[in-house]
């Protein structure tokens, strides 16, 4: 194997760049122990965002196929709950199994910069 061709083995190419992003990242969370769903106004208090945030960030997710919006009525008012998609539950666990990957390397790693730093007995 060439230079050019040797793993990049903190590349993490899997860390999917839509879950990636922190106010998404906090929606997949979210939705992640809710199989019933998550109603937009809880949705909005657990991630902290505000209506035109959490609209945006859900619609980049609806887009990729990660999460199902449902709009219904509950007598006069709207009624938005929202989801995980089958697809978007295994693409979470994808990250988090690549993330738990990048915790072990950077433990790993700062081990060995730690155990450089010690002072050898001359």
């Amino acid at each position: 194997m060439t230079k050019s061709e040797a793993p990049a083995p903190f590349a993490y190419d899997g860390l999917d760049r839509v879950i990636h992003e922190k106010a998404r990242l906090g929606v997949m969370t979210s939705l992640a122990g809710k199989p019933k769903g998550l109603g937009f106004a809880d949705l909005k208090r657990l991630c902290g965002l505000t209506d035109g945030n959490l609209s945006r960030h859900l619609q980049v997710l609806e887009e990729a196929g990660f999460v199902r919006i449902d709009k219904s009525f509950a007598g006069k008012r709207p009624v938005t709950t929202c989801f995980l998609t089958d697809k978007g539950r295994e693409s979470f666990l994808d990250y988090l199994a690549i993330l738990e990957q990048v915790v072990r390397d950077a433990a790993a790693a700062s081990k060995r910069s730690l155990s450089d730093l010690s002072v050898k007995p001359a």
